[in-house]
């Protein structure tokens, strides 16, 4: 299955830059900044790549935080774009579109249903050297999000606990997908402190139904080298499942006992393994 590109990556640069020049004119009067992602920290080599963090359904960017920062201490330029979570292919392709603003080597990270939406979004991007799947959907061409649950034999706790919402403009069945709140805690992170937890209920990001159904296109698992971050307790993506993606990508792995949000309970080894990637596959090399 293919997915039609409007625009090739060096003509949607091409695009772009004299509206971020612009835009960075107007609102600084200074000096245009480069664009987001090529500028490097101090100390930072050149062949370091971009690492980018895509967040999955019912959360957002700022589940990375303790990674992100973590990651730029060791020198690595890295950003956390929003994930729209409005279907798999217009979430593909905006990630498509933020990463043809960033120049050099992307080491592309997506934790659950951002799984999926780098899983297409790389196919055929010279500039992605590496995949990191953290607890994430590494899915296969015809496969969706909802099947992928049911790999190895597993079963998700996610369909039984759920809360549909109407969104204006939804096509006809579909609706706004959210975690029942009641039940968020014990799907979702139950290793995380309580409080914390009641937070990321009351403000989670719904999918559409719409992005848990639609099938995957050509999966860039199959070209780029893959790491994946099982998560061992995890009680939205069966950890068999899990490592029934990992193994088929034929990915690097490594199991903590986390649950769904390993990222942020377990943000050491999720960093350790983004690092894996990044020095696997770059020119930097360790420090």
């Amino acid at each position: 299955m293919s997915r039609p590109h409007s625009l090739t990556r060096t003509a949607r640069a091409a695009v772009l830059a004299p509206i971020l020049v612009l835009l960075a004119a107007l609102l600084t009067g200074a000096a245009q900044p480069p664009v987001a992602g090529t500028a490097l920290p101090a100390g930072t080599s050149a062949a370091k790549p971009t690492v980018v963090l895509v967040h999955g359904a019912f959360a957002d960017a700022s589940g990375w935080n303790d990674v992100a920062a973590r990651l730029a201490a060791k020198g690595f330029p890295v950003v956390a774009p929003p994930n729209p979570l409005r279907g798999l292919t217009s979430d593909t392709a905006y990630l498509e579109t933020f990463l043809s603003t960033i120049s050099g080597p992307i080491v592309l990270v997506g934790h659950s249903y951002g799984g999926a939406v780098i899983t297409n979004a790389a196919t055929g991007d010279p500039d992605v050297k590496a995949l990191v799947y953290v607890a994430a959907y590494a899915l296969d061409e015809g496969e969706n999000v909802a099947a992928a649950n049911e790999l190895g034999g597993g079963h998700s706790d996610l369909l039984e606990n759920i809360v549909v919402r109407p969104y204006p403009g939804a096509p006809e069945g579909d609706g706004d997908v959210y975690v029942d709140p009641a039940a968020f805690r014990s799907i979702f992170a139950h290793d995380l402190p309580r409080a914390q937890t009641v937070a990321m209920a009351a403000g989670q990001r719904p999918a559409t139904f719409g992005a848990l159904v639609t099938p995957s296109a050509e999966p860039a698992w199959r070209t780029v080298p893959s790491w994946y971050l099982i998560a061992g307790d995890d009680h939205l993506i069966p950890p068999v499942a899990q490592a029934a993606m990992a193994e088929r990508a034929d990915a690097r792995t490594r199991t903590v006992d986390s649950s769904h949000v390993a990222m942020m309970s377990h943000p050491r080894a999720t960093t350790e393994m983004i690092l894996q990637a990044a020095y696997a596959t770059s020119r930097s090399g360790r420090p």
